[in-house]
């Protein structure tokens, strides 16, 4: 049975990712390999912990010797690579740790494809490495330049051009690909949707930065998650892949349809002072993802915003004791829902 490695795989997009492998893969294997640190959680796995074909193993993917070792255990033929700090606020507090994770440790992984042999490499990045856009700019492509504006976008465009290095260098198969933001279950409650369906339910003021006018594109995880598994089957290496739904919206707008779903209209929101570097819009063009690789995103924006807020609702017992990790002053909240 060829073996499947997913690094990040306890995170928010890393579990649905590990869930659909299992689920649409049945002659694969599928290696887990997460560092559980305060982002990645056993509870998130709990009912593919003991599946057959699916393995944890608790690793730091920038220690080389472990990668290594894990690689040697199987027979590895891809590699989906999620592993990264993600959270714009923690990496303006302290770059530090998105350096040792998401600069060195996609080093440390492409060292370990290479000599491994590994046929392919999907290494998953954010529009954030794009900078930002005005209003009318037209929705960044992938021959966009990278201009980060934050540490964490700065360390993911780092590991964007490891990758690109990594292909031109050593022909290390790797193909990049660009999100939107995501919205499912399993993501911490930290990020903007979790973190508002925690506090209407608990009759808290909900934290806005500045205006609410900053614009995300969104997009489903499951969406996201199939367009990864189409980069892995047909993505050309050394090739950049945009994954986005072409589903802009401003902050306000998405906190008051999490209230609307909720029945809670009318719950007060708490206007903070903005973020220091906070990017004003994103969108994304995913044109050459539908034409090279067949892939179209298939939810809607509202229909995967109410179930997600339904999953929410009915899953406290897993993002309430995650909480804690969120906690922090109303003014650092972040209202960005990439990766968790």
């Amino acid at each position: 049975m060829r073996t499947t490695l997913v690094t990040g795989g306890a995170g928010f997009i890393g579990a649905n990712l590990v869930r659909m492998l299992l689920a649409e893969q049945p002659d694969r294997a599928v290696v887990n390999l997460d560092r559980l640190t305060y982002a990645g959680h056993r509870s998130t796995l709990a009912d593919v912990l003991d599946h057959p074909r699916h393995k944890l193993v608790v690793a730091d993917v920038a220690d080389a010797a472990a990668v290594d070792a894990v690689l040697r255990g199987a027979d590895f033929d891809q590699i989906y690579h999620l592993a990264a700090e993600s959270h714009v606020d923690r990496s303006i507090a302290d770059a530090a740790p998105f350096l040792h994770t998401n600069v060195q440790g996609t080093q440390v992984l492409l060292d370990a494809a290479r000599r491994h042999g590994v046929a392919r490499v999907v290494h998953v990045s954010t529009d954030e490495v794009y900078g930002h856009l005005g209003d009318q700019d037209p929705p960044f492509t992938e021959d966009s330049p990278l201009r980060p504006r934050s540490p964490y976008a700065a360390s993911k465009a780092a590991a964007d051009h490891l990758c690109h290095a990594a292909f031109v260098t050593h022909g290390v198969p790797v193909v990049i690909t660009r999100c939107s933001n995501n919205l499912g279950p399993w993501q911490l409650p930290e990020k903007l949707i979790p973190r508002m369906v925690a506090c209407v339910l608990d009759g808290q003021p909900l934290p806005v930065y500045g205006t609410g006018g900053n614009i995300r594109d969104w997009i489903a995880v499951d969406d996201h998650c199939r367009g990864l598994m189409a980069a892995m089957a047909a993505g050309r290496p050394g090739r950049v892949y945009n994954l986005g739904a072409a589903c802009e919206r401003t902050n306000l707008a998405v906190i008051d349809a999490v209230c609307a779903h909720l029945g809670r209209p009318d719950a007060p929101r708490a206007f903070v002072a903005d973020r220091p570097g906070h990017d004003w819009r994103y969108a994304l063009d995913a044109r050459r993802a539908q034409v090279e690789l067949g892939w179209r995103p298939r939810r809607s924006f509202d229909a995967a915003l109410a179930e997600t807020i339904a999953w929410y609702a009915a899953h406290e017992a897993w993002w309430r004791p995650l909480l804690a990790h969120a906690a922090r002053p109303v003014a650092r909240l972040a209202p960005d829902g990439a990766d968790g």
